[in-house]
């Protein structure tokens, strides 16, 4: 009997991404639905999502892409683009990233889909890495405390406004900024201070300051034109008004020049961006922010400190991560809750890699091609208004900066518009020679002889005055000299990636925030050289490709969740927080409405709602839960009528964050909107909704995306992030704009009267690719199925543990939307044991722990994505089993209260040698499921002290005898 011979067309490659993101195969699947009582995925769904919340009509997307398929397109997008070479300058520049770092870290796995290091003990690696960018940005900038990074030189620069005004005893209500900084930093200074009700004057320190009028003064060192000003004098007289005295400077142009520390200065804040990450249209980057150690408390950002372990051996961990850093609720003054930690760590990686004299080096030579620039259009005839300068000029030509510009781009050069008569000019470690002499053929136009450089050379005499060049050392470390050839960095690199719990490695189960796949597809544009090269202020007709990019990923999402106009600028869902909220006030002040200022947040929400709602101006007023988890519908009924006549918004998260679908969500939004306000709802759990629920359809008026959540950018170790915005098109006037790109074309701009929140006018625009290749490879209806699977996994994974763990919330039928939340708070009566104990023990079964205590203190909140397949979902149900009956001996008194499995956890290597103390055996201790011997984890340090590291703050590298100690 023959069997029917396939034809080439069901031979050809079809569009295969869909099976391979998803997790669980169909027999898998089927086993599932059966243990949740289904029979399809769609009759599933129907049980668990209320009908009258559903999607009114599929999403009207193209049908999912093959892989090939998909980068040939993004291939012929990115070819849109014509990466010129960037002399614009403006806190962007051209780097080299070392093709070590490109590959084991940027594009490595093990480093960009790790999680936030609240769990030290599986975070060592990119802790040391993070600790290692501290002490860099320590010792540029002269100051004893340094934050982890924060999202970008503008947010870094208002964080630093706000905690002047936070710490200084002056009732001065002004903050002074310097007129030459860079106007995208300007930009978000001003934005902030419109909210906090903060006065800015803008104006030249030398004649417009007044240190008796402003709490602080932002002083630009190198300034956006170049010029290097020596403004001791200038924070002398700010420090005896009162006032703090912040600088936003250069990392590079510091390995030249005296140090904001040395100068006085109390913060210093800047971009990390030149030490081998590439510009990529305006980000990722890893900006800093550094401080006297006095301001600890008040610090903004993450902070890593040095404690010790159970077996008191030095460990990392983030320092005072329980205040999260000043997202304080209702009494917050940030509400920064991530930062750039992988960009953070390649920076790093790079003063590592490259040490004190190597950056000296490209400092020198940097310097060097300015300088030499500038002495030749001296002799050209041009006036050179920058007299002391690093790498960056402005040039004075009457009338003729337009044509100058034009002659350039003739050149394949773009540089720096300032106004008719001025044009400015950066050079950049990617300088070459060659560019050099293009260039000044743009200002020499006429046909005499070539410029010779090596005499030009001989003679320049250096830009940077005595009085600031810098005398003191940097990157003493020993860790900035060890690893200067490509195979001592490989190794070291590999060893602090061997250290961490990775998605490489197993499922990380956080709860709220979807740690899904990131596919390697997805991956490979990120490092294209016409998306990685390019200037955010680049002439927008050599970004074409970018801008495609960006209408059809608008696009994509605006049908995704059914709003009218997305914004893609806030580069991390707390700054889309901020951005919607903003809308929303711009919106109510558009109408007269000034005093509406009430925002309704439940209890049950992120700690960023009602951060962003103070930062936004507003005032909040805590809504009920019920015992079911939901909102509290009476509650919130009574106080939006209550302050009906000052009533702003509602800020709600959706499914909530207890996980379970409120079935009630359109009565609440109604009920906002007849008493005048607005409804923002929290995109964080959007991965429960993409093909099934549209948030606009549920009344809202606005909504961010966490674009490194539902839509796979990956997490990074902490950042990057995307946030952006959907908003209705009542709100789409107030969306946020840019003075650079929207100013000098405005028919790209909206209404300006709400600013910017980001430096870059896309945000974090080179991984957006990330997200549109994930949509265009998955279409509606991979999208809408993967949504399911996310909810059945979970749903799964509590019919698991229900019998073991009580679940602490769940809808009508008993089933929960994308995650669940197991129930410790019994523990500690029952046994001594806390819900640490428990998530401390997992990392001996090789798992990262869920999210604890979080939103229900002393519970475990669990999310498996839709990525995980049925076999890793039992792997871990089987760790939390077993667990469960670790507690159970403890519990029924076979294992001691205080000395047990669980209090010792987790279990290193080190323990192997000696005598074996412990009650139980060292097979129950490392060893506890037979899965376990395939490919163990090792944790590098036993259980950090917590009390010990904050007490005992130190937040920059320890000797290197304290790793060697360690490692013994």
């Amino acid at each position: 009997m023959s069997t029917k011979r396939a034809t080439l067309a069901e031979l050809e490659p079809q569009a295969n991404f869909v099976p391979r993101h998803i997790g669980p195969n169909a027999t898998e699947t089927a086993e599932m639905l059966k243990a949740v009582g289904a029979a399809s995925l769609e009759e599933f769904i129907d049980k668990v999502i209320p009908k009258k919340i559903r999607a009114a009509k599929p999403l009207d997307l193209p049908k999912g892409k093959a892989e090939r398929t998909t980068l040939s397109y993004l291939r012929q997008m990115a070819s849109r683009n014509e990466v010129f070479t960037s002399m614009i300058g403006m806190g962007y520049y051209g780097t080299v990233t070392p093709k070590v770092i490109l590959r084991n870290i940027l594009e490595n796995p093990g480093w960009y889909t790790a999680y936030t290091p609240y769990q030290a003990e599986v975070s060592q690696g990119r802790l040391e890495a993070l600790l290692n960018y501290q002490q860099m940005i320590i010792d540029f900038t002269g100051l004893e405390l340094a934050s982890a990074s924060l999202l970008d030189e503008g947010t870094a620069a208002a964080e630093a406004m706000s905690m002047a005004k936070r710490v200084v005893k002056t009732s001065a209500n002004a903050f002074f900024v310097d007129r030459d900084t860079h106007p995208q930093t300007i930009g978000v200074i001003e934005t902030r201070a419109r909210a906090f009700g903060f006065d800015i004057v803008i104006g030249d320190p030398a004649k417009d300051l007044k240190p008796s009028e402003v709490f602080g003064a932002l002083l630009s060192y190198p300034g956006s034109s170049g010029e290097i000003r020596d403004y001791r004098a200038i924070i002398d007289k700010l420090h005896g008004a009162g006032a703090l005295a912040i600088m936003a400077t250069d990392l590079l142009a510091l390995a030249l020049l005296t140090s904001p520390g040395e100068l006085g200065a109390d913060i210093a804040v800047g971009s990390a961006q030149r030490f081998g990450v590439p510009m990529g249209y305006g980000g990722p980057h890893a900006a800093f922010f550094a401080t006297r150690d006095e301001y600890k408390r008040s610090m903004p950002g993450r902070i890593i400190g040095v404690s010790v372990d159970s077996h008191g051996n030095p460990a990392l961990r983030m320092a005072m991560q329980t205040r999260e850093q000043h997202i304080r609720r209702e009494k917050a003054t940030s509400n920064i809750c991530t930062a750039q930690v992988l960009l953070a760590v390649i920076a790093s990686m790079f003063a590592v890699y490259n040490g004190p004299k190597g950056i000296k080096k490209t400092a020198e030579r940097t310097h060097r091609l300015a300088a030499i620039f500038a002495d030749a259009v001296k002799g050209f005839g041009y006036e050179v208004t920058t007299k002391a300068f690093f790498d960056t000029v402005t040039i004075n030509a009457p009338g003729r900066a337009q044509a100058i510009l034009a002659r350039a781009k003739e050149k394949r050069i773009n540089l720096r518009f300032v106004d008719a008569d001025h044009v400015g000019i950066s050079f950049d470690q990617s300088t070459r020679r060659q560019e050099l002499e293009r260039l000044l053929t743009v200002f020499k136009t006429d046909a005499l002889e070539r410029v010779d450089i090596d005499k030009l050379d001989a003679k320049v005499a250096e830009a940077i005055p005595a009085a600031l060049v810098r005398k003191s050392s940097y990157l003493t470390h020993p860790v900035f000299e060890m690893y200067h050839s490509e195979t001592e960095m490989l190794r070291y690199m590999r060893r602090l990636q061997a250290k961490d719990v990775a998605l490489d490695r197993s499922m990380i189960p956080l709860g709220s925030c979807t740690m899904k796949l990131n596919a390697t597809t997805e991956m490979i544009p990120v490092t294209w050289r016409e998306f990685a090269m390019m200037h955010p202020f680049a002439p927008l007709e050599q970004a074409q490709g970018y801008q495609q990019l960006f209408e059809e990923l608008e696009y994509m999402l605006a049908e995704i969740t059914g709003f009218d106009t997305i914004s893609l600028q806030p580069n991390a869902g707390s700054q889309g927080e901020y951005a919607g909220l903003l809308a929303i006030r711009g919106f109510h002040h558009a109408k007269g409405d000034t005093h509406r200022d009430v925002c309704l947040i439940p209890v049950s929400a992120h700690g960023t709602n009602p951060a962003s709602a103070v930062m936004a101006g507003m005032k909040v007023v805590v809504v009920a839960c019920d015992d079911k988890g939901n909102v509290d519908v009476a509650d919130l009924e009574a106080k939006a009528k209550q302050h009906a006549a000052n009533l702003a918004a509602l800020m709600i998260t959706y499914p909530s964050t207890h996980g379970v679908f409120e079935e009630s969500i359109k009565d609440i939004c109604a009920i906002i909107h007849a008493n005048g306000g607005q409804v923002y709802l929290d995109g964080a759990n959007l991965n429960a909704q993409v093909g099934l629920v549209r948030p606009a359809e549920l009344g809202a008026d606005v909504c961010h995306m966490n674009l490194h959540k539902t839509f796979c950018i990956p997490h990074g170790g902490g950042g990057p992030g995307m946030g952006p915005i959907g908003v209705k098109a009542h709100l789409a006037p107030y969306l946020p704009g840019h003075p650079v790109v929207h100013g000098v074309n405005p028919a790209a701009g909206r209404d300006q009267s709400q600013g910017q929140v980001s430096s870059a006018p896309w945000g974090s625009a080179s991984i957006l690719p990330i997200s549109w290749t994930y949509i265009a490879m998955m279409g509606g209806e991979g999208l809408k199925e993967a949504t399911m699977m996310a909810i059945l996994n979970a749903n799964y994974v509590a019919r698991r543990l229900a019998p073991h763990f009580p679940i602490v919330y769940s809808g009508p039928g008993g089933f929960i939307a994308h995650e669940c939340i197991i129930d410790l708070r019994w523990l500690k009566e029952r046994t001594g044991l806390a819900v640490e104990d428990v998530a401390k023990r997992l990392v001996d079964y090789g798992f990262h722990a869920p999210t604890m205590s979080f939103p229900v203190v002393d519970t475990l909140m669990i999310e498996p994505t839709e990525s995980e397949g049925k076999r890793e979902l039992d792997r871990f149900c089987d760790a939390m089993i077993e667990i469960r009956r670790e507690i159970a001996e403890v519990e029924e008194g076979k294992a001691d209260r205080t000395d047990n499995v669980l209090k010792n956890s987790p279990h290193t290597h080190q323990l192997l040698l000696g005598d074996w103390t412990r009650p139980y055996s060292k097979e129950k201790a490392f060893f506890p499921l037979s899965y376990i011997n395939a490919d163990k984890y090792w944790p590098p340090v036993g259980r950090v002290d917590n009390v010990y590291g904050d007490r005992n703050l130190v937040c920059t590298c320890p000797p290197m005898e304290a790793y060697q100690e360690a490692a013994e």
